[in-house]
Order: structure tokens, then C-alpha cells, then sequence
């Protein structure tokens, strides 16, 4: 068997297998598929019995009269319908993780933090069977519900994946040889942390691309990356989605928007001994005298009280952090670990 999701199968309608079924107003509603079981609305209710057989695509009408379209759901739709923890990295920016940072069949990706498994679901489909996926993160909870949300997708534990429970810096150098991992990304609160770590599992042209929320990350991870020494000028970006409004003459924007997400920098590994070459592009006038010791011409903003010294934590960063209660649920309800 191969773990390449339910998505990828072809044929009939099979028993286990994920349908999404889509009602005439676009709601849609995610089962699985189950002998004798029956999916219900309060209107009326399909037999799972009726679409075992049926082809991919097709359509079947409930008790009451409302007619479903059942399709196996894409992996886009599959991360934000499944149980999560923590924020999932949306779709739009896992496809630019994906393709920003070239990862290709067979790669060996080291990945921190997994959070619910959104982007190592992404990786593993770039990386296949032939390549490896080093995950790594800090909370056993968050880790049990991303592998049990791969296991659920790929219908197995996916070969080329490996979850540790631990911090990056510490557990990196005994999971990796120096010099072998192709590309690394990091979703976490302080990326400029690991980046000692990270230059020593990379090899040369390797790329590193890091995704953070806010701002004040984004700054403090780009003058990490070039303070470092070992890193090319790192490039930075952030992209918006704006879905269009489509019925007969009204072709026009939709009114809501997946705006901010994360902001996306990239940077890659320069070989041993090289130092990156020096900015071409003359930077404003107040950074200069800053860099310089005088005085800026143009006026400065004075750093909050305590600003340097704060603890970088979700909370400080105006992120929603799932309750105790709301991860002891999720546990509860995720799929056991199948044995090895």
C-alpha cells in the first residue's frame, strides 16, 4: 500500500474512504464512509450504502429531496475541515512554502513546528516516498494530532515521516547528519534561535524558508539571517487571496478575503568559509546613521519598555491558543496510533 491519500485513489466509492458532499447553497460536510451508517441534516439523510459503489463525482439525493455532489476532498479542503490544535498553515501559503523553497521528490526537509500537520502533509506530497520528512515538536499533544490527521488522509503512517517530540536545537544534530538536509522550514515563534543548528544540518545551496506572524518576527529574523554570516540575503513576501464573485453579468470580488496570514522569508546556505557579498542596495538614511553610532536624520520611533526582554510567546503575538480542555478533546477523539 501506498500513502498517497484518499484523494488519489480512482474508481467506485470504496468502504473508508472520505466523501465530501456539497448541498445546492455550497455548504459542504466530510464523511466517511461506513456500512450501514447514515449521514443526516435537518433535512432528511443519506445512506452510506447508496454512495459505496457510486463513481467519484456523481451526485445522490437525500430523504427530503436534497440532491449532494460527492467528490474524495482535494487536500486543501482536507486541512481546514480536520481536528486542529494549533492555527493550520493555509493552503495558500503551503503551496508557496512548497514551491518557493523547491522541494522535490526524494528532498530531506527538517520541518518545526508541525502544530496540526497542515504543511507536513504538503511536504510529504513533495517530498514522496523516496525522500525524508524530519518533523519536529515541542508539544506531545500537537504531535498526536498531526500524525493522527496524516494517518486519517494517507490511510497509513506515511514512510517517509518522522515525528520527534523535543526541541530543535537539541534534537537536530542527532536525527541528521551535518551537511545532508536539503531544505528546512520553520513555523515557530522565534526562528532566529535555531539558526546555529539549522547552518550545520544544510548542506551547501540548501534552502531555509521561515514562516512567522508578525512584523517584529519578520524583522528580527532577516538581521538573525545576516548577521549570521553564513546565509544569502534573505528575500521576504507575503500573499493575499482574493476569491471573484461568478454569476452570469456579476463577475466581481468577493466581498471577504484571506488576508493576512504569515509573512514568508526565504534565504539559502552558502558553503563553508564563503561570506555573502556585500548589499549593493544603499540602505535609508536612518538605518546608515544608526549603523554608524550618530543620529538618524529621520525621526525615530523609541522602542516600547521592555520591548527586548519580552517573552515571544503566542499570547504576545495576538495568536488564539486552544484551551486544555479544547486539546484533551482532540486527543480523545483522534485516531490511536497503528502499530508498528
Amino acid at each position: 500500500m501506498t500513502a498517497t491519500g484518499s484523494a488519489y485513489r480512482r474508481g467506485p466509492f470504496r468502504e473508508g474512504d472520505r466523501v465530501q458532499l456539497t448541498d445546492p447553497k455550497g455548504r459542504m460536510h466530510t464523511i466517511t464512509l461506513t456500512p450501514g451508517k447514515q449521514f443526516h441534516t435537518h433535512r432528511g439523510h443519506v445512506k452510506h450504502d447508496d454512495l459505496i459503489g457510486s463513481p467519484d463525482g456523481s451526485t445522490i439525493t437525500n430523504t427530503a429531496g436534497t440532491e449532494y455532489l460527492a467528490l474524495r476532498p482535494l487536500l486543501s479542503d482536507y486541512v481546514m475541515s480536520m481536528p486542529r490544535g494549533a492555527a493550520v498553515v493555509y493552503p495558500k501559503d503551503a503551496g508557496q512554502i512548497v514551491t518557493m523553497a523547491d522541494v522535490f521528490p526524494g528532498a530531506t526537509v527538517v520541518e518545526a513546528g508541525v502544530g496540526s500537520g497542515a504543511l507536513s502533509m504538503s511536504l510529504l506530497r513533495a517530498v514522496g516516498e523516496s525522500g525524508a520528512l524530519h518533523s519536529f515538536e515541542r508539544r506531545a499533544d500537537f504531535a498526536e494530532i498531526a500524525r493522527a490527521n496524516a494517518r486519517a488522509f494517507f490511510g497509513e503512517d506515511h514512510p517517509a515521516w518522522t515525528v520527534t517530540v523535543g526541541d530543535l536545537v537539541e534534537s537536530l544534530p542527532d536525527a541528521v547528519e551535518p551537511g545532508t538536509v536539503d531544505r528546512v522550514v520553520l513555523d515557530m515563534l522565534a526562528p532566529w534561535e535555531c539558526l546555529e543548528v539549522v547552518a550545520e544540518a544544510l548542506a551547501p545551496g540548501g534552502v531555509l524558508i521561515c514562516y512567522v506572524a508578525t512584523a517584529t518576527q519578520l524583522s528580527k529574523v532577516a538581521e538573525a539571517m545576516r548577521d549570521f554570516g553564513t546565509f544569502t540575503e534573505p528575500e521576504a513576501w507575503e500573499s493575499l487571496v482574493r476569491g471573484w464573485h461568478l454569476e452570469g453579468l456579476a463577475v466581481r470580488p468577493q466581498h471577504r478575503m484571506h488576508g493576512h496570514t504569515g509573512f514568508l522569508i526565504t534565504t539559502r546556505r552558502l558553503a563553508p568559509g564563503v561570506t555573502p557579498p556585500m548589499r549593493k542596495r544603499r540602505p535609508g538614511k536612518g538605518y546608515a546613521a544608526q549603523e554608524d553610532g550618530g543620529e538618524a536624520d529621520a525621526p525615530q520611533v523609541e522602542p516600547q519598555p521592555g520591548a527586548e526582554d519580552a517573552e515571544w510567546t503566542p499570547e504576545a503575538l495576538g495568536e488564539r491558543v486552544a484551551s486544555e480542555k479544547k486539546m484533551r478533546k482532540l486527543a480523545r477523539g483522534v485516531v490511536p496510533p497503528s502499530p508498528r
